[in-house]
């Protein structure tokens, strides 16, 4: 067997494993990353960034279905079709660009890239099988940033009819019928995008609501589109599995009633799960969380020299939430004084309309004597000229020093809110700098200042 040595052993070539790499050979640190399928990881390959390209794919092709009827901005088309097989071809080619360029900064930044699957011998030494042969790699510092894996249900596995968000990114052909098993970000998100396409979508979601993470207010103009656009919604139902042709979902209700959904496709997204099984983690006896690995605010295990960051540490699993983990590693490895201790972590779910949410809700700051208000997409000029008048803005604030504790959006186009909305907490600022800040217009983020206004007591257009 070969062996080699450097100084930062990376398992895992994902949003946290490469940014790691690239800052820690920035610094001088000798590193090696090592990564079994495809550098970018599941956000890059089978998540972030593919379901997003979908799901814009969907938006357009929705649009120009509008315009085969009648029109308030007086555009006709006729029907459209959509070649699923050209547009999965365009999103790859997305995809491919990204992987691309992550290993071009790699390779530019110097560090070495081993293309194989790992298996941990001890917290100083893994074996790496590639195509051609096995390594023994021994390191210093041992980073894990394996990412996760889609839960699956034991009684209804992946395969056949049944479906991963995997899979659901990359269809052959779209199914007439599907069934999302999950009420959440992933399943409304992928389930809207297969609606918009044509797709006869049904949600099963154990709660009595969608997004059950997110405040009730927040996903209330959720739930309106979905009922607009037909998707149905079996709410505070449970899956009971497939029937014995494999061509329905059979389901409870809160009372006891069970029920058949007609499936051709029945796309299972209940959340992931670390991934910690089969490659020898359980070796090293790490303190853990559950399936998660437990780690302090610098992201050290309890293991000297041996490091977690991402989806591993468990939540909220976000890509950002990864890339500033590694990137903070690299910097403790090299001798900086760092600690993860953010106060926003911005977190964004791509329906339609988009909701982000950073720090604090009105309900998460009941405790403290906080203030709150929100200002009404109905009531901005720019929601108007895109004909999305759904959603709002909410800001919540202490009420003694006005220091901004949290920000909530729902509305098309929030996404693109979430950087000020964090900046402004992480900056420590007050409803008065909000407020006295000029805001372009007419912009979607003017409703950021109004909401500041209005939590002073006079916001300007309501």
């Amino acid at each position: 067997m070969k062996t080699q040595s450097t100084q930062l052993l990376i398992i895992g070539g994902g949003p946290g494993g490469y940014v790691a790499a690239i800052r820690a050979a920035q610094l001088g640190i000798e590193t090696t990353l090592i990564e079994g399928a495809e550098l970018g990881g599941t956000c890059l390959n089978i998540g972030c960034i593919p379901s997003k390209a979908l799901i814009h794919a969907a938006d357009e092709f929705a649009k120009v279905r509008e315009f085969s009827g009648e029109s308030a901005l007086g555009i006709h088309s006729s029907a459209p079709v959509i070649d699923i097989g050209k547009t999965v071809h365009w999103k790859d080619g997305i995809v491919g660009k990204l992987t691309g360029g992550v290993g071009a900064l790699l390779k530019k930044n110097k560090v070495a890239v081993i293309h194989g699957w790992a298996t941990i011998v001890d917290g100083k030494t893994v074996d790496v099988k590639t195509a051609d042969e096995t390594l023994r790699i021994s390191c210093r510092h041992l980073l894990l940033a394996a990412g996760s894996l889609p839960v699956e249900l034991p009684f209804m596995p992946f395969g056949g009819p049944v479906i991963s968000s995997t899979e659901a990114l990359s269809p052959a052909v779209l199914p007439k019928k599907m069934v999302v098993v999950g009420g959440g970000y992933i399943g409304l998100e992928l389930g809207t995008a297969y609606r918009k396409l044509g797709v006869e979508v049904s949600v099963v979601e154990a709660v009595d609501r969608i997004l059950p993470a997110y405040d009730a207010e927040l996903t209330k103009p959720v739930a309106a589109a979905l009922k607009r656009l037909g998707v149905a919604l079996h709410l505070g139902c449970t899956v009971q599995g497939l029937n014995a042709a494999a061509t329905a979902v059979r389901i409870k209700n809160g009372e006891g009633v069970e029920s058949e959904l007609a499936a051709d496709q029945v796309l299972v997204a209940v959340g992931r799960k670390p991934r910690t099984a089969g490659w020898g983690l359980e070796s090293l006896h790490l303190d853990m969380d559950g399936r998660c690995v437990r780690v302090d605010d610098q992201c050290r295990t309890s293991m000297t020299d041996v490091w977690a960051i991402g989806d591993m540490t468990g939540e909220p699993m976000l890509a950002h939430r990864g890339m500033a983990q590694g990137e903070m590693v690299a910097e403790i490895i090299s001798g900086k004084r760092r600690h993860f201790q953010p106060l926003a972590m911005p977190a964004v779910c791509f329906t339609d309309p988009e909701v982000v949410v950073v720090g604090l809700s009105p309900d998460q700051a009941a405790q403290q004597d906080c203030l709150s208000a929100s200002f009404p997409f109905a009531a901005n000029g720019r929601s108007m000229t895109i004909e999305s008048t759904d959603g709002f803005v909410r800001v919540v604030a202490r009420r003694d020093n006005h220091l901004i504790l949290g920000w909530q959006a729902v509305g098309r186009g929030v996404s693109e809110l979430s950087a000020a909305f964090a900046q402004s907490i992480e900056m420590g600022a007050t409803l008065e700098d909000i407020a006295g800040t000029v805001h372009a217009h007419p912009t979607l983020g003017e409703a950021v200042q109004e909401a500041a206004l209005r939590a002073l007591g006079h916001a300007l257009h309501i």
